[in-house]
């Protein structure tokens, strides 16, 4: 039965309905330029309704908002962080192999003041042929030897360089973990807070939001595969749902809970290459068990420090499949090996054997000295008798031998003792230079000519790679934005109406006091 200020009431409701969806719209308007935040909106429907007491139907008692929802595709949602993952891991490669071609600094950008290969090269042979011109002359042999130690040294700072390069990738590596931590830990807060502002049958619209940003975060930086279950039923009636997040089928996030990923340092029965600096990061989970990164951030950054094209360790690891900082070191570790041991031993077999340097003389009529050997722990080079293993040659350890090193007039030139004029040696060794035979890239500069441009072509994958996934991500996120975002256009359209209606009912309610004040105050007055 309607009571007698049900009119009143019926106005009022709408009153309330008009202004919830004011607040709503005034909501939307203040986070236009909110980063994740999805537009909302009032669920309105009408009020039940009143059974008129004769039976002859049912009387609308108005409307009401009933819930606030929010705008959301998670169909997109999961396109994103997947596309996001890939790439995460291909603008990381992007950026360390940039860093890799700076290193190589080939070609020169200045070819007078250029400090790549083919500069160091060609002065290095240089002064090769004009010492052949004059191999008597002690000040040509210095200025050679100058050269020599030079063109040694360009290796050893490339080593260097690699190594340093993979302990900052391998440092950065523990920083992103540390950073996929903290959000598991911030997405398994807001999950419990989402929890406990649902129990009464709401939509904790804001903080799914703040939640999805954060795995917006994360499935940049390794791959992930987020998803809301149902798990039962709240005591309102409602679904229990409960979000987790998978890296390799095991769960970082699950609900409250989270299982963290730690960084282990490699021991020597761990090493992954041979080439390696000592201590690098193993990723585990925090109970200990193993995982697998197959994409992100992380996956660009451990394909780059390790990668040496699957390449099995010493220790029965294989490395993954890319060409990472490993593969140059040990390229470059051919390079020096091949190149020191050809031209210190020669190169063919007799009778077609083409003489090297410790098969020279030397001005004072020393034979079997090597021109290259190592540097000892202490830096300093070793004399060529105390060297006799080439696959003990890196690129970092490769220099000029100290015999040389003592005593210019060691430098072999000649064929036969005591012939100072004679260069057939000095003739063998340049041309070394264009040994097709030496490499099965071919010569000592095709070799590296080939390396450079293997890592260029790399280069230009990863970026290209990179660029691609970057127009997917933005397209993705347009439309997002295009079912999330805030229009201030639309949202002012929705204001004007609802302030309309609100008008309406106000005006309602200014009807029905008149009428009341009439039927109250005015009826059987004369």
């Amino acid at each position: 039965m309607r009571g007698s200020f049900f009119g009143l009431n019926v106005a009022v409701r709408g009153l309330f309905a008009a202004q919830n969806n004011l607040d709503v719209i005034s909501h939307n308007l203040n986070n236009v330029n909110t980063p994740g935040y999805s537009r909302q909106y009032g669920v309105q429907q009408a009020a039940r309704p009143l059974s008129l007491f004769d039976g002859t139907g049912m009387v609308g008692t108005g409307a009401e908002v009933t819930a606030v929802k929010r705008f959301r595709d998670e169909f997109l949602d999961l396109k994103y962080w997947r596309e996001t993952t890939s790439n995460g891991e291909w603008s990381a490669k992007e950026e360390l192999l940039a860093d890799l071609e700076v290193t190589f600094n080939e070609p020169s950008p200045d070819e007078l003041a250029g400090s790549g290969f083919t500069k160091i090269t060609n002065e290095f042979y240089d002064l090769m042929q004009e010492l052949s011109k004059k191999p008597g002359d002690l000040s040509v042999r210095a200025a050679f030897r100058q050269k020599a130690v030079t063109y040694a040294k360009y290796f050893n700072s490339m080593g260097a360089r690699f190594e340093k390069l993979q302990e900052d990738i391998n440092h950065r590596i523990g920083t992103k973990i540390s950073e996929v931590n903290t959000l598991a830990e911030q997405i398994g807060q807001l999950n419990k807070q989402i929890y406990n502002a649902e129990l009464d049958g709401n939509t904790a619209n804001d903080l799914r939001d703040q939640r999805t940003v954060l795995v917006d975060k994360l499935s940049k930086l390794v791959d992930i595969q987020a998803s809301e279950v149902v798990v039962g039923t709240l005591p309102n009636g409602a679904e229990n749902r409960h979000f987790t997040i998978s890296i390799g089928g095991k769960n970082l996030v699950d609900h409250y809970q989270v299982t963290k990923l730690k960084t282990v340092q490699r021991d020597a029965a761990h090493k992954v290459n041979a080439e390696d600096v000592g201590q690098l990061y193993d990723i585990q989970w925090e109970d200990g068990n193993s995982v697998t990164i197959r994409g992100g951030e992380l996956k660009g950054c451990l394909d780059t420090r390790d990668g040496n094209e699957g390449s099995v360790g010493p220790n029965g690891i294989a490395s993954p499949v890319y060409k990472g900082i490993p593969y140059y070191i040990k390229k470059l570790n051919e390079f020096v090996r091949t190149f020191a041991k050809t031209f210190d031993m020669g190169m063919g077999t007799a009778p077609d054997h083409i003489a090297g340097h410790s098969e020279g003389y030397g001005l004072d009529g020393s034979t079997g000295k090597k021109f290259f050997t190592v540097l000892d722990t202490s830096g300093k080079p070793v004399s060529s008798s105390a060297f006799a293993d080439y696959n003990t040659m890196t690129a970092k350890n490769f220099c000029v031998s100290k015999d040389v090193m003592d005593d210019l007039k060691v430098i072999a030139t000649s064929k036969a003792a005591g012939d100072i004029e004679d260069a057939s040696i000095l003739k063998n060794l340049i041309g070394f230079r264009h040994a097709s035979s030496m490499f099965k890239e071919g010569s000592p500069e095709d070799f590296m000519k080939a390396l450079v441009v293997n890592l260029g072509i790399d280069s230009q994958q990863a970026q290209r790679i990179s660029n691609n996934q970057q127009t997917i991500v933005k397209q993705i996120d347009n439309q997002r934005i295009s079912v999330s975002g805030v229009s201030v256009d639309e949202e002012l359209s929705n204001m004007v109406k609802y302030q309309h209606s609100y008008n309406a009912c106000a005006k309602m309610i200014t009807t029905m006091a008149e009428i009341y004040d009439t039927l109250i105050n005015r009826t059987g007055v004369r």
